[in-house]
C-alpha cells in the first residue's frame, strides 16, 4: 500500500479555507469540489494511453488518447457526494456508484444502509471518495462491499486522513493506494480528526 500526499499549493491553499470553521456551506461545497478535481489529476496519472491519428489544421499527426479504460467513482454517503462533481468534470464518462454507511455514535463502527453499483463494477478502475479518513471503518467497509462484487482495481481518495485511519485500511486492504491532501495529527476521543475540519457531511449540507 502507498499513501500519496498531494501537496500542490492550490490544493493546500483551498484546504485551509475548507478547514476554517468560519467558511459557510456554500463556499465549503465549492472548495471541496475544486480540491477533488485538482486531486483527480494525480489520481488518474497512470491511466493508459493509446496512439491515434488525427488531422490538425496544418497536417496529419499521431497523438495520445486515453485507451478506453473504464472508470467508476464511488462516493461513501453522504459526505463523499461532495467530491463527485469535481472528478466528473475531468472524467465525465465515468459511472457513479454509491455506498451508504453511517458511523454508530456509540461503537464508532460503520453500518451499511445502501449500495448501488454499476453492473460491470468488476471491470472498472474504481475511485472511492470520502472527504475524511478518520477511524478507517467506513473506508474498509466500503472496500469490502466493492471486493465482494468482484472489484479488484480500487483507489481511495480523501481530503484529510488520520494515521489511525490509514493504519486501519492498510490492515484490511494492503493492496489499496490512498490519495490524500493532508495527513493530520490524530483522532480525538470522539473519533474526529485533529485538527481536521469537523463533520464534513454537516458542513457540506448545512445540517448542523
Amino acid at each position: 500500500m502507498a499513501v500519496i500526499v498531494i501537496d500542490h499549493p492550490l490544493i493546500q491553499h483551498k484546504l485551509t479555507y475548507i478547514r476554517d470553521k468560519n467558511t459557510g456551506s456554500k463556499d465549503f461545497r465549492e472548495m471541496v469540489k475544486e480540491v477533488a478535481m485538482l486531486m483527480a489529476y494525480e489520481v488518474t496519472r497512470d491511466l493508459p494511453l493509446q496512439d491515434v491519428e488525427i488531422e490538425t489544421p496544418v497536417a496529419k499527426t499521431k497523438a495520445k488518447m486515453i485507451s478506453g479504460k473504464k472508470l467508476g467513482i464511488i462516493p461513501i454517503l453522504r459526505a463523499g457526494i461532495g467530491m463527485v462533481d469535481g472528478i466528473l468534470q475531468l472524467i465525465p464518462a465515468a459511472k457513479v456508484g454509491h455506498v451508504g454507511l453511517y458511523r454508530d455514535p456509540e461503537t464508532l463502527k460503520p453500518v451499511e444502509y445502501y449500495s448501488k453499483l454499476p453492473a460491470d463494477v468488476h471491470e472498472r478502475e474504481l475511485i472511492v471518495v470520502d472527504p475524511m479518513l478518520a477511524t478507517g471503518g467506513s473506508a474498509v467497509a466500503a472496500i469490502d462491499v466493492l471486493k465482494a462484487k468482484g472489484a479488484t482495481n480500487i483507489k481511495l481518495v480523501n481530503l484529510i486522513a488520520s494515521p489511525e485511519g490509514i493504519a486501519e485500511v492498510e490492515k484490511y486492504h494492503p493492496d489499496i493506494n490512498i490519495y490524500v491532501a493532508a495527513v493530520d495529527e490524530k483522532l480525538n476521543e470522539h473519533g474526529y480528526i485533529v485538527p481536521g475540519l469537523g463533520d464534513a457531511g454537516d458542513r457540506l449540507f448545512g445540517t448542523k
